[in-house]
């Protein structure tokens, strides 16, 4: 089943009177249980792919489909519901609250909708992450890979149908980042979530099971395994 469409999207940005063109006519469908890594030249357009597949911008034309909703057809508190429910974002700087616990920083979006059952949540999260038993770290008392982990949890606490994740890796070292890799391709196929990462390594490019090339704002190659 399809999770998410491009549809001959593009992007401008207007910079001191200038358009630049960032993305020009892409279309890409992701399916459930799809692992899929952009990768390209810094400026090619991965991040504002990734921003755009998650409903965090809007396209200059084209349209976004997120599980049947068209993201420009949803009026801005429509779109936040939208990233709430049906999307996980993963950080290169993890993004953590460092005055929040390990568990509070997990439970916290499910908290922020009202959900009653967080906690318990969030400890199904962190175990499936290998991480029991340190709910009530400080942040600042875990290593880059479990601080990752954590990040991990959080973008899985309300089940996505789409997974974002933008160099994911890319400060961790290589064997910390082969870990992170494997819990998200493990994730993808157990879950059937669509999960799309951003990386410059094609070292981590390989463990996905479509490549996305992007060259100057534009889908050069797709190659799915």
């Amino acid at each position: 089943m399809s999770i998410l469409t491009l549809q001959n999207v593009s992007k401008e940005y207007v910079t001191d009177n200038q358009h630049i063109r960032a993305l020009s006519d892409v279309s890409l469908t992701v399916q459930g249980g799809e692992f899929v890594a952009l990768v390209g030249r810094s400026g090619c357009g991965k991040s504002t792919l990734l921003n755009l597949a998650g409903a965090m911008d809007t396209p200059t034309s084209g349209t976004v489909t997120i599980d049947g909703q068209v993201t420009t057809k949803l009026d801005e508190q429509s779109q936040t519901f939208l990233r709430r429910d049906k999307v996980g974002f993963i950080f290169q700087s993890f993004q953590l609250l460092h005055t929040l616990t390990v568990i509070e920083n997990v439970e916290l979006p499910l908290l922020l909708a009202g959900k009653s059952d967080a906690r318990k949540t969030a400890m199904e999260k962190l175990q499936w992450v290998e991480l029991e038993g340190l709910e009530e770290r400080q942040i600042h008392q875990l290593s880059g890979g479990q601080m990752q982990r954590v990040a991990v949890a959080r973008a899985l606490i309300h089940s996505p149908k789409l997974l974002l994740a933008d160099e994911p890796t890319g400060n961790l070292d290589t064997a910390t980042g082969t870990m992170i890799l494997e819990l998200l391709r493990r994730l993808t196929m157990e879950q059937k979530t669509a999960t799309i990462m951003a990386t410059h390594s094609l070292e981590a490019a390989g463990v996905c099971s479509t490549l996305v090339r992007l060259r100057d704002g534009r889908i050069e190659e797709v190659v799915r395994h």
